[in-house]
């Protein structure tokens, strides 16, 4: 210990050297890991993986300057720890940022998946239908029910179960794939009635997506009312309501279509409670929520119920097949929305069969039809119909017995991951079904790659420092952005020309039908003046026949009178004649001889 302290007290002068030192290294210690925090707190819980161990490389490299440990160490996010970005959303849904890794000073964009997939990404084919696994309780099979999408939830409400109409409300959560039944109730507007409580079974009804609520209009149901009755569901309080409407409402009925356009529904046709065919035409304006009664101009769709609608850039209303009490029909007719004028276009493509109660679902100009049938048997393809060019084509085809191949089944649309799905769920194909199949579309969504191009763009703009390499991956942006600005340019100049050819095929088709219609109302006024010709001469022949009738009567009358006139004479020559003959004999009885001058 003393040599120690002397030891110590010789080289005092060392040891405050070296304590400077000591300090300053501290210090520079400090600082540089202060400068480390500060650029990762920058990085939202970004972190450092330096070789194959993070720790050891960061220790051996305490000393080192800042930058050189930015550049020697590789940034890698957590997947479950990542910064979520919330873009505006009209489904107030959230889009997680992609990943950025950076190797080697470049950046690197990797695709928005997790490691393990879910929900509808674990559909790995395109344009084909796949039968989803689901887990949870399963809603009991059904038919002629409604369903729609709302907030990553396809919603599914009553329907026809062995004749038994159903008042259930199922939701399938297309992020896992779990279904859940919602107890949900009738909001009563009087405490005192405890019937009231459940909302009444319905089915054949159409379910509609409203902002952030659902509505349910028209359907069957045990105790049918006189108008068509809507119930708006809201799922933040899981309670239904009935909507009070003004105007006249719609005969209640079943099997009609309702179409969302704008901010008002089209109702079109159905069947109501006497099983009368409708052909009727109404709108609902859902923000005054009055019923407007609309006379269309033009030749309508036959009466019909379980046919199909949909709507095009919210100007026309496309009507599809459907079933009438004798027939099934496979025509195609279409209500100009803005003039309210109905017309049967020209279509391209190949003829569909007729077909009821089938399905359909729009994405983009495309319309998708699934299912129906004719009675005999399911209709196996999905068509798809090109509404700018009126072209149906098949898009798949299901074998076999399958509930793809049902009546009375739904279709709905869903963007999950930048991918449009279409869903189908249920139906009838000699038995009822409850099965979930999904179709994944080959392209992605326009709207939804933008979004994630906009994302992937802040990012990298954030994690890469260097203003050369932002400005660069800006300009590779802007021409992303040009090239898909050019592309989505000539597609919509090629679907106007296509639209454009259509349109005079269309009017050319529409002016020999006019000529054709004068034709024959140039020949129907002659054939009308050649029966008027002929009815003046007729009612000129009747008039001589009256006249000669009128004058045989008179004829009839004096030859009856020449006729009792001779009779009167003969009578009379007869008495003559037996008087005589009777004075004779008597003049014999007397002795008298007759007088031979008399005789």
């Amino acid at each position: 210990m003393g040599e120690t302290k002397q030891s110590n007290k010789s080289d005092g002068r060392s040891g405050s050297e070296t304590e400077r030192v000591k300090k300053r290294d501290n210090t520079m210690e400090r600082n540089e890991k202060q400068k480390l925090q500060e650029w990762l707190t920058l990085e939202d819980d970004g972190e450092f993986v330096g070789g194959n161990n993070s720790s050891v490389e960061e220790e051996g490299d305490k000393k080192s300057s800042p930058k050189k440990n930015l550049s020697s160490l590789e940034l890698k996010k957590k997947p479950k720890e990542e910064p979520q970005i919330v873009p505006a959303s009209t489904e107030g849904t959230s889009i997680s940022e992609p990943k950025i890794i950076s190797e080697n000073g470049s950046s690197v964009e990797t695709q928005d998946k997790d490691v393990i997939l879910e929900g509808l990404s674990t559909v790995s084919s395109h344009d084909e239908w796949t039968p989803l696994s689901i887990s949870g309780h399963r809603p009991k099979p059904r038919n002629e029910h409604g369903a729609t999408v709302l907030q990553d939830n396809m919603y599914v409400f009553g329907g026809n179960h062995n004749g038994c109409y159903l008042s259930d409300l199922q939701a399938l959560d297309l992020k896992s794939l779990t279904w859940s039944n919602i107890d949900a109730k009738l909001h009563a507007e009087s405490s005192d009635s405890a019937k009231t409580s459940q909302i009444a079974p319905c089915a054949g009804h159409s379910l509609i997506t409203w902002g952030n609520n659902i509505f349910s209009i028209a359907g069957h149901t045990k105790d049918p009312s006189e108008g068509i009755t809507v119930k708006e569901f809201d799922p933040h309080t899981c309670t239904w309501s009935n909507v009070r409407t003004y105007g006249k409402s719609p005969v209640s009925r079943r099997g009609q279509t309702v179409t969302l356009v704008g901010t008002t529904l089209v109702l079109f046709g159905g069947e109501d409670a006497k099983r009368c065919l409708l052909n009727d035409l109404h709108i609902l304006d859902l923000e005054t929520m009055t019923w407007d009664d609309v006379d269309a101009i033009g030749t309508p769709p036959s009466p019909r119920s379980d046919h199909a609608a949909a709507c095009h850039a919210d100007h026309y209303l496309l009507i599809f097949g459907g079933v009438s009490h004798a027939s099934f029909f496979n025509d195609l007719h279409v209500l100009d929305l803005h003039t309210m004028e109905w017309s049967r276009p020209k279509q391209q493509g190949l003829t569909p069969s007729p077909r009821a109660s089938h399905a359909g679902a729009t994405v983009g100009e495309n319309w998708y039809i699934v299912g129906g049938g004719n009675n005999k048997s399911g209709v196996s393809e999905t068509l798809v119909l090109n509404m700018s060019t009126l072209t149906w084509s098949i898009f798949s085809t299901v074998e076999g017995q399958v509930p793809l191949a049902s009546e009375g089944m739904t279709l709905v649309h869903s963007n999950y991951n930048g991918y449009d799905y279409l869903i189908s769920f249920g139906g009838y194909n000699g038995r009822y079904s409850n099965e979930v199949y999904a179709l994944k579309l080959s392209l992605k969504s326009d709207s939804k790659s933008t979004t994630k191009e906009e994302i992937v763009s802040d990012t990298t703009s954030r994690v890469v420092e260097p203003e050369v390499e932002t400005s660069q991956d800006g300009k590779i942006h802007e021409i992303a952005m040009d090239s898909a600005d050019s592309d989505l340019k000539n597609s919509s100049d090629e679907a106007s020309e296509q639209l454009l050819s259509a349109l005079k095929a269309e009017k050319e088709e529409l002016e020999a039908t006019l000529n054709r219609e004068q034709l024959q109302t140039v020949q129907l006024k002659d054939i009308a003046q050649v029966e008027f010709r002929n009815v003046e001469l007729a009612k000129v022949d009747v008039a001589e026949l009256r006249q000669k009738l009128e004058s045989m009567d008179a004829l009839e009358k004096e030859v009856e009178l020449l006729r009792r006139q001779r009779a009167v004479s003969e009578q009379a020559a007869a008495d003559a004649k037996q008087r005589q003959s009777s004075g004779t004999m008597w003049g014999w009885l007397v002795g008298t001889p007759p007088d031979k001058s008399e005789s």
